[in-house]
C-alpha cells in the first residue's frame, strides 16, 4: 500500500525527475522555446526550467542540510503532478510493480536468489544499451555494465549451462575413485578407505565376493546388519558401527579393534567421509538411503565435514539439487572439465590471430565514430605506453573515423581520462616530448596504474639533473598546486618560452601532466613551428593557454603493509582484465610487449582462478605462442569464426607503432622500427610490405599484383587526422622511390 509513496519520494533524488520536469515544462509552454523569433538555446531552457522548479517546488532544489527530517511534501501543481505521473507510470510502471508485490505477498510468486557466473539473458537489454539510454550523465567507464563479459546471442538453455561440470568428467572421476580390487588385501584396504561396502556394490565384481569370504574366514571383516540393512565392514570400523547402530549386530565372528570414535556423531562423520571419497558427487538423500538413516543426521555430519574443509556442496550434476563432493575429487573433476573445454578449441595461426586483432580493435572498415567510441577505445588501450606523437598520428585516428583533437580534449578536460609519462626503469633519461612514452588511462584507475609502475621500478635518474628553469616551475607547482600556463608565467617570473621549455622537460621526465591533451600536443610541436607571440598573431600560444591546469604527478601514497598487499592484488587483477580486453587472447609472448604489465606469474594465478570460475577460457588458442594462454569467451567465438571463414583477401595498412600489429613476433624477416612514420601492409593478417625512412620494402616477393596492391595500401592513409587539411592524406611519392 505504501509502494507508490516510497517510489515517489525515491524519484525526487534521481536524474529521471529533472529530465521529465524539463520535458513537461517545455511542452506545457511554461518555458519559452522561442524568444524574439529565435530558438532559445537548450542550456537556457534548462536554466529557465530550474528557475520554475525552484518557484513551484523549492524543496526539490534546496540543500539537504536545509531540509527537515522525513519525507518531502510534494506540492499539488499540474506540472509536478504530471512529472511524478510520468516518472512512476510511463518510465517505471508502478501498476505492474504493485501487482507483482501483491503476488509475492500472497505466495503466488516466490523470490529465489542465485549466484551466477554470467548475467541472465533478461539483462541483455541493459548490458547492450547505448549511452543515450541512460538518464544520468555518468562517464562511460563508471558504468558497471562495461565490466561485464557475457556470451552473445545465447539462449536460456546455453545460459543455464555456463559453469557446469562436464558429466563425462564426473563419471570418469567416479570410476577412478572407486577401488579396483585385485586381491584380498586390496579389498581390505578398500573397506578401510570407504568405511563400508553395500552387498549390491560388492556384487558388481565376481572376485569381490570370493575375497570377502576370505576376509571373514580370517576374522578381518564381517557382515553387519542394522534396521534390515546389511553392510560389509572391516574390523577397523566395527566399533564405529556398533556405536552408531546400538541395535545392530555382526553376523560373522570378527576381531574388533579398539580404535574407534568416541561418540556416535564422530562415528557417522568418519563413515560419511569414507563414502564420499569413493562416490564422487552425491546427494544427502542418496547417502541417507544407503546407510538407512534420516537425512537430518546426514546433514549434521556433512556440515561438520564442510567446516573442516573436507567436502564442498553445490549443484554438480544438475539432477539432484544440492550435492556434496569430497574436495580432492571435485578438484580433479574441474581439471578434467577444463581439459575437455580446452580440447574443443583448435589453435589458429599467427596470421589468423593478427586478422582477429584488426577486427577486435576496430581497424579498417570496422572503425567507430563519436566521443563515446573514443572513450571505449581509450578504455581498451589503458595501460599501453606509446610515444607521445604516436597517439594522435597513428593509433586513435585508425580506430575513430571522425577523430579530431577536440574529442580527446573533451574527455581529458572533463576528467574522464588522464595522460602521464610513467617513469619506468630502463627508459632513456633524456628524451624529446614526442618520443617520450605516454600512457592515457581512465582517471578512476590512474592510481592503479601508478601502483603497477611503482612495482615495476621507477628510474630515479629521470628526476635528476633538472635545469634551473624546470626546477623553478616544479617548485612553483609543488607550493601552489595546479596552475594555468599564464599563472605559471607570472608566478615563476620566467618568459613564456622558458616556461614552455621547462614544461617540456618535466613532461619528458614524468613529473607533470595537464588537464587537457592540448598541452601535450603543443609540446610535441617543434619550437620552430610554434606561432610567435606578437600583435599580428592574436591567439598565439593558445594551445598552452587552452591546456587547462598543469599539475605535478603525485606518486602513490604510502599505505600499511596489509592494505598495500590488497591494493597490489586489485591492481594485478585490473591489469589482467585490461590486457584481455585489449588482445582477446593473452600469453607470455604478448605480455612481454607491455611496459606496465605485471609479471606473468602474477597474471597466470589470476587467470587460472578466473578460468576455474568459468569467466574466461584457457588452452592453446594461437599455435606459435608457447605456454599457457587465456582468452575471453567472446574472443574464442570470434577466433573460431575467423578460422572458419578463411582467407578473404583483406588488405590493411597500419602504423608500425600500433599496439594491434604483431609483426615483431613473426620472425627475423619482418623487423620494422615501431615509430609512427613507418607503416606495414597486411593481407589476411600476413605482413606483405612496409615503408620506412629507407623507402619501400617487400617482405616476400610474389608477383607484380601484390607489390602494386601493397604500394596502394601504404600510399593511401586512412588514419590521417581530419584537422590535417583533409580527411584522406596522400603520402609523398618520393618515399616509395
Amino acid at each position: 500500500t505504501t509502494v507508490e509513496h516510497v517510489l515517489s519520494q525515491a524519484i525526487l533524488g534521481a536524474p529521471i525527475f529533472p529530465t521529465y520536469w524539463r520535458w513537461n515544462s517545455t511542452i506545457g509552454l511554461a518555458v519559452r522555446r522561442f524568444r524574439n523569433g529565435k530558438k532559445v538555446p537548450p542550456q537556457f531552457q534548462r536554466t529557465d526550467a530550474e528557475d520554475l522548479l525552484a518557484t513551484v517546488f523549492p524543496d526539490q532544489l534546496a540543500c539537504a542540510e536545509n531540509l527537515g527530517g522525513g519525507d518531502r511534501e510534494i506540492p499539488s501543481h499540474p506540472l509536478v503532478d504530471q512529472t511524478v505521473h510520468d516518472c512512476i507510470r510511463s518510465a517505471m510502471d508502478i501498476d505492474g510493480l504493485q501487482k507483482l508485490l501483491q503476488r509475492i505477498e500472497s505466495g503466488e510468486v516466490t523470490v529465489r536468489c542465485c549466484d551466477l557466473s554470467t548475467p541472465s539473458p533478461l539483462a541483455q537489454e541493459v548490458l547492450a544499451a547505448k549511452a543515450y539510454a541512460f538518464l544520468d550523465d555518468a562517464p562511460a567507464e563508471e558504468r558497471r555494465t562495461l565490466a561485464i563479459q557475457t556470451r552473445r546471442y545465447m539462449s536460456v538453455a546455453e545460459a543455464s549451462e555456463i559453469g557446469q561440470l562436464d558429466p563425462a568428467a564426473i563419471e570418469r572421476v567416479r570410476k577412478e575413485a572407486w577401488p579396483d580390487v585385485r586381491s584380498v588385501d586390496e579389498l581390505h584396504d578398500a573397506l578401510s578407505l570407504l568405511g563400508l561396502v553395500l552387498p549390491e556394490e560388492g556384487a558388481r565384481a565376481a572376485a569381490w565376493q570370493e575375497y570377502f569370504e576370505t576376509l571373514i574366514t580370517s576374522r578381518r571383516a564381517t557382515r553387519f546388519e542394522a534396521d534390515a540393512k546389511r553392510f560389509w565392514v572391516c574390523a577397523e570400523h566395527l566399533g564405529a558401527f556398533k556405536l552408531l547402530f546400538p541395535d545392530g549386530q555382526a553376523l560373522d565372528e570378527c576381531a574388533q579393534l579398539e580404535t574407534h570414535p568416541a561418540t556416535p556423531d564422530a562415528a557417522l562423520a568418519e563413515i560419511v567421509r569414507g563414502r564420499l571419497e569413493g562416490l564422487g558427487p552425491v546427494s544427502t538423500r542418496a547417502l541417507a538411503e544407503s546407510l538407512g538413516l534420516d537425512t537430518q543426521s546426514i546433514d549434521v555430519a556433512l556440515l561438520g565435514l564442510e567446516t573442516e574443509g573436507v567436502v564442498m556442496r553445490g549443484s554438480y550434476t544438475g539432477q539432484h539439487g544440492e550435492e556434496w563432493c569430497e574436495r580432492r575429487l571435485l578438484a580433479r573433476i574441474h581439471r578434467y572439465t577444463l581439459k575437455r573445454l580446452r580440447s574443443e578449441i583448435q589453435p589458429v595461426t599467427l596470421a589468423e590471430f593478427q586478422k582477429f586483432l584488426f577486427h577486435w580493435h576496430g581497424l579498417g572498415n570496422a572503425q567507430r565514430e563519436g566521443a563515446a567510441a573514443l572513450s571505449a577505445v581509450l578504455s581498451e588501450l589503458q595501460g599501453a605506453v606509446l610515444p607521445a606523437a604516436v597517439w594522435e598520428r597513428a593509433v586513435l585516428p585508425a580506430r575513430i573515423a571522425d577523430y579530431g583533437g577536440d574529442l580527446l580534449d573533451q574527455l581529458s578536460v572533463s576528467g574522464e581520462v588522464v595522460w602521464w609519462r610513467p617513469r619506468l626503469r630502463g627508459s632513456a633519461a633524456k628524451q624529446t616530448v614526442a618520443a617520450s612514452p605516454i600512457a592515457i588511462v581512465p582517471r578512476s584507475f590512474f592510481p592503479v596504474w601508478q601502483l603497477l609502475a611503482e612495482q615495476i621500478g621507477a628510474d630515479d635518474q629521470l628526476v635528476a639533473d633538472l635545469s634551473s628553469q624546470a626546477t623553478r616551475v616544479l617548485e612553483q607547482l609543488q607550493s601552489s598546486g595546479a596552475l594555468f600556463f599564464l599563472e605559471l608565467v607570472m608566478q615563476s617570473g620566467l618568459l613564456r618560452t622558458q616556461v614552455e621549455d621547462a614544461l617540456g622537460e618535466l613532461v619528458a621526465r614524468g613529473l607533470v601532466t595537464a588537464d587537457s591533451f592540448n598541452g601535450l600536443r603543443a609540446l610535441i610541436r617543434p619550437q620552430s613551428k610554434r606561432p610567435r607571440f606578437g600583435s599580428r598573431h592574436r591567439g598565439a600560444h593558445s594551445e598552452f593557454d587552452a591546456a587547462g591546469r598543469w599539475a605535478q604527478v603525485v606518486r602513490w601514497p604510502s599505505v600499511e603493509a596489509a592494505d598495500a598487499e590488497q591494493l597490489s592484488t586489485e591492481a594485478i587483477e585490473h591489469a589482467a582484465m585490461s590486457l584481455l580486453r585489449r588482445y582477446g587472447v593473452v600469453s607470455r609472448a604478448i605480455v612481454t610487449r607491455e611496459d606496465l604489465a605485471p609479471a606473468w606469474r602474477d597474471l597466470a594465478r589470476f587467470y587460472r582462478r578466473a578460468e576455474a570460475r568459468g569467466e574466461i577460457r584457457g588452452g592453446r588458442f594461437v599455435e606459435p605462442f608457447g605456454g599457457e594462454q587465456f582468452a575471453l569467451i567472446d574472443a574464442v567465438d570470434s577466433l573460431r569464426r575467423i578460422k572458419r571463414d578463411g582467407d578473404k583477401d583483406e588488405w590493411l595498412a597500419v602504423s608500425a607503432a600500433d599496439p594491434a600489429q604483431l609483426s615483431s613476433l613473426v620472425g627475423e624477416s619482418v623487423k620494422v622500427p615501431q615509430i609512427a612514420a613507418n607503416r606495414i601492409a597486411f593481407r589476411d593478417g600476413v605482413p606483405i610490405a612496409a615503408v620506412t625512412g629507407a623507402g619501400f620494402h617487400m617482405f616476400e616477393h610474389r608477383n607484380a599484383h601484390y607489390e602494386a596492391r601493397a604500394r596502394k595500401e601504404l600510399f593511401f592513409d586512412r588514419s590521417a587526422r581530419p584537422d590535417a587539411g583533409t580527411s584522406i592524406r596522400f603520402q609523398s611519392r618520393r618515399r616509395f622511390r
